[in-house]
């Protein structure tokens, strides 16, 4: 190994260099995501290896693998570790089990931006959630800029993140979760019944749930619009949601 020319910087956990890759790869590091230019050599192998252990591979440019590397020698590859425990359904759901109270669930349907991302684990942190799901796909996951935007409650929210997001659902449903998708083209939040198990579904930035997150809804629910945008950042609309659920709570209907 390189190592004044391939760099790990355990701050950003970020690992430079097809070497040093390969070998965290094989000794089961806490991997999140691995960004690659290129499929041939030991760039094919790395992506093998990663697909084989489930962790997320992006396609990036030259440009973008230099960013991160911080200008370091990056051979073609950075891997960006987590920064922190992944943890399954079930031990969210043992949560409120614990709590004896309803589960308070906060699903994240492809929210890519790392800073809403962590804006929504601060404010689940705050409100009392007892944890967030993401999918393995098309997410920002639990890096650095994750963890500092959300002002240290990443440490203290359990976050899955799960290969099927649909399949999950069913799975939260099975465990008398209501699932409560968030839509322009839904009722008036202020008029939903919130002491029962919940799981708030927040779409993506952009675009809002997908379809198949959107036909798997119990029921949706909608903040009133009053000006001339029609949106809400989506951790800021999130935050409000949540803080309902919490009044409700308090002061039961």
């Amino acid at each position: 190994m390189e190592k004044d020319k391939n760099t790990v910087d355990k701050s950003a956990n970020i690992i430079c260099g097809r070497n040093p890759v390969i070998e965290a790869l094989k000794s089961g590091a806490n991997l999140d995501t691995i960004y690659i230019n290129g499929n041939t050599g030991s760039l094919g192998i790395i992506r093998k290896l990663a697909k084989d252990k489930g962790i997320v591979v992006k396609d990036a440019d030259d440009k973008k693998l230099s960013r991160l590397s911080d200008g370091a020698s990056h051979q073609g590859v950075v891997a960006e570790g987590a920064c922190g425990e992944y943890v399954t359904v079930e031990d969210i759901l043992k949560v409120s089990h614990k709590k004896a109270t309803k589960p308070f669930i906060i699903i994240c349907d492809e929210i890519e931006d790392p800073h809403n991302l962590g804006a929504i684990i601060r404010t689940a942190e705050t409100a009392g959630a007892d944890g967030v799901i993401i999918p393995k796909r098309r997410s920002a996951s639990l890096n650095s800029t994750v963890f500092k935007t959300s002002a240290g409650a990443a440490s203290y929210v359990p976050v899955a993140r799960v290969s099927n997001l649909a399949s999950c659902i069913d799975t939260l449903k099975e465990n008398g979760v209501w699932i409560y998708g968030t839509d322009a083209q839904g009722v008036d939040y202020t008029t939903t019944d919130f002491t029962c198990g919940v799981a708030l579904v927040i779409g993506s930035e952009g675009f809002g749930m997908s379809q198949l997150i959107q036909k798997k809804c119990d029921f949706m629910i909608k903040l009133p619009m009053l000006g001339k945008i029609n949106s809400l950042n989506a951790s800021v609309a999130a935050g409000i949601f949540m803080y309902e659920v919490l009044r409700q709570r308090r002061s039961p209907k």
